[in-house]
């Protein structure tokens, strides 16, 4: 989707969001975003602390098996589906969809604009549902399973969770990914 129709399409979206409360909206972006923060907040500490006790082999096996653990805990318990998505996915199930992708692809431009991916987010109205996408910027320590250079040992361990793995040859600062949550309007 080019630029323009990515804009056009949520220029529409926005228009529909003005036909709900605005009170309403807002609500559910607080609501997204204190989940994603608490997505963040659980798994980058489990992933810090496997990282020192046992290394990045230890971090890719946490990786595996708790994101999608804790995504799958906080969508019984919120109501919402929280996913993790990336344009590059390592696992076949973090592939966005189409409205996905078109706000990944602007995360990407907007970090190669020299915006600061920190804080990025967006939020619309995608028919019945309320969607929230926030950028997973690539920091340091994210290279070492990430980045152009990874180890011939690491590469094969991730090749045995994830054998389709694209998620690698990221800069610290890009946009690895995003929390993408999403909730029926009429919950």
């Amino acid at each position: 989707m080019d630029r323009f129709c990515w804009y056009r399409t949520h220029a529409f979206l926005a228009l529909i969001l003005v036909a709900l409360p605005a009170a309403a909206t807002q609500d559910l972006e607080i609501e997204a975003r204190q989940i994603a923060n608490e997505f963040v907040g659980l798994l980058k500490p489990a992933l810090m602390s496997a990282m020192k006790s046992g290394g990045p082999e230890h971090a890719v096996s946490v990786c595996a098996k708790t994101a999608p653990a804790i995504a799958g805990s906080l969508s019984a318990r919120t109501g919402w589906q929280v996913k993790r998505v990336s344009l590059k996915a390592r696992n076949p199930g973090a592939a966005p969809d189409e409205f996905e992708r078109g706000v990944l692809k602007e995360f990407d431009q907007q970090t190669a604009s020299g915006i600061d991916p920190t804080g990025l987010h967006f939020s619309a109205i995608d028919g019945n549902r309320f969607r929230y996408l926030q950028a997973q910027p690539v920091q340091g320590v994210c290279l070492t399973c990430h980045g152009p250079d990874i180890a011939e040992d690491l590469s094969t361990l991730i090749r045995s969770f994830y054998p389709d793995d694209l998620a690698t040859g990221y800069q610290a600062g890009e946009v690895r990914g995003a929390i993408s949550l999403t909730s029926p309007l009429n919950r």
